[in-house]
């Protein structure tokens, strides 16, 4: 039997059901990127919030590319799991948040139509760093959006939709969004919103002064670890529910979300399921970035460069921990500085003890994709920041390291939207100059990190020794 809204009845008793009447919801909410993060966490959070008697804040999934989760969850009528899993403990609840998933390329009118309608008031993103279209110097990439911005065009990517649905709204007299990023960018909001801006002022400057007055870009910091699903994971949730759902995702027991408190209209109340909402986000996701993000890259390229295949074994290396240990107290949390809400240790306690929790396996390769998007904010900032004071930082280059033999794409493919340009550099420069390549003055990275004289005879080293093994 497949997971519906029909069949809702017949789930195991111990899986907690909505809280609220779904039929009686409008769609508040238009999510870009409906893939296993977004379902496990901002989807939770406004379940929380309309059990708790909130209305009108169904969501609409889009789907920018694969219609794979628009096939999963339209036939099951947007229900789908989670299950938290924790050592020795297991938690599974019905979300029912999720009304509808729309596929952009089978039917962009239908995007379009859901971010003009009246009811919607928040657009939010889970679209990875790839999808904003940047440039390695952080600039939107116009040349990359070209293809939809001739007269008529149909849109691509979340600036040709809000774009389109924007300019629909102004039309219509109706007010501006809130548009929530969640994704690991450094202060995601402004940076969606300048993007946007400049998407705009191409297109239609009068559309782009209607968004400056009328729209907010709340930045916000989430965490939550939320590995792929695997056949036997399905098979196991299927067990634990009685029936089969084609959408469960799995996760920790722990979730974060801090936002931003600057919205256009209204907003569900997601604080009911412990979001924070505060004056400036900075330090709460400089803090996740540098050192959680940091982290879980290091271990993603180092752990696949031993042989490991998940996180939890990579932690428990003898030869690995002390390098994530110095990594994330000593280099990432002293670029930091002082700020006497957040004990560094203790955070760094925390994460390493959610690293280690073995009924969680999260795979390291996916960690591992899109690794030159993540790396700037993940590494790269930190490192200015501690060498400008004079701060060594032996295992965030060990890891930088790591990551350049992993994108050389010796051994495996690399999931990269720069895969064949660092393949192409490497093959150019090989390994007696790929550090000047990436990241010397005139290098691909060189407005995020220039390499001193000093940190580019220890980052050579570096790379010497692992590209000998």
């Amino acid at each position: 039997m497949r997971l519906s809204q029909e069949n809702i009845a017949a789930l195991n008793v111990d899986v907690e059901r909505p809280g609220y009447d779904r039929a009686a919801q409008a769609c508040g909410i238009v999510h870009f990127g409906i893939g296993a993060f977004h379902r496990a966490h901002q989807a939770v959070y406004t379940d929380d919030a309309m059990a708790a008697g909130d209305r009108d804040w169904g969501i609409t999934g889009v789907s920018l590319r694969s219609g794979d989760v628009a096939d999963q969850m339209e036939p099951q009528d947007g229900l789908f799991t989670v299950s938290e899993r924790g050592s020795g403990s297991q938690r599974t609840r019905l979300i029912g948040a999720v009304q509808r998933v729309l596929v952009a390329p089978r039917d962009p009118a239908a995007v379009v139509a859901a971010l003009a309608s009246s009811s919607t008031h928040i657009v939010s993103f889970t679209v990875t760093e790839k999808g904003y279209c940047r440039t390695p110097a952080g600039q939107l990439d116009l040349a990359m959006l070209e293809p939809e911005l001739a007269d008529g065009a149909t849109p691509r990517s979340i600036y040709g939709f809000l774009a389109t649905g924007l300019a629909q709204r102004r039309a219509a007299g109706m007010p501006g969004l809130t548009l929530v990023s969640c994704d690991n960018l450094a202060e995601n909001g402004a940076v969606l919103s300048v993007l946007l801006n400049a998407y705009l002022d191409r297109v239609d400057p009068g559309l782009a002064a209607w968004f400056r007055r009328e729209c907010a870009c709340p930045s916000t910091m989430v965490d939550r670890i939320v590995p792929a699903v695997t056949d036997a994971d399905r098979q196991q949730i299927a067990d634990t529910i009685g029936m089969e759902d084609a959408a469960a995702v799995i996760t920790e027991p722990f979730r974060q979300w801090v936002i931003e408190d600057r919205f256009a209209g209204p907003r569900p109340r997601w604080e009911v399921g412990g979001a924070q909402l505060v004056a400036d986000v900075r330090q709460h996701e400089a803090a996740k970035l540098r050192m959680l993000n940091g982290a879980h890259s290091a271990l993603a390229y180092l752990g696949l460069a031993q042989g490991h295949d998940f996180v939890h074994q990579a932690i428990a290396d003898p030869t690995l921990r002390p390098l994530i240990e110095q990594l994330m107290r000593h280099e990432a949390g002293v670029s930091l500085g002082s700020d006497p809400g957040l004990d560094i240790d203790a955070y760094a306690a925390q994460l390493l003890a959610r690293f280690a929790n073995s009924a969680l396996p999260h795979r390291l390769a996916q960690i591992a994709v899109d690794g030159s998007q993540k790396i700037p904010q993940r590494w790269l900032e930190p490192l200015a920041i501690n060498l400008a004071a004079g701060r060594a930082c032996p295992a965030t280059l060990k890891a930088l390291a790591a990551w350049m033999l992993h994108v050389r794409g010796d051994a495996r493919v690399v999931d990269d939207p720069m895969a064949v340009q660092l393949a192409a550099l490497w093959q150019s420069a090989g390994t007696a100059g790929i550090v000047t390549t990436l990241f010397g003055e005139q290098g691909l990275f060189a407005d995020r990190w220039t390499v001193t004289d000093q940190s580019r005879a220890l980052l050579q080293a570096e790379v010497d020794q692992m590209a000998a093994v």
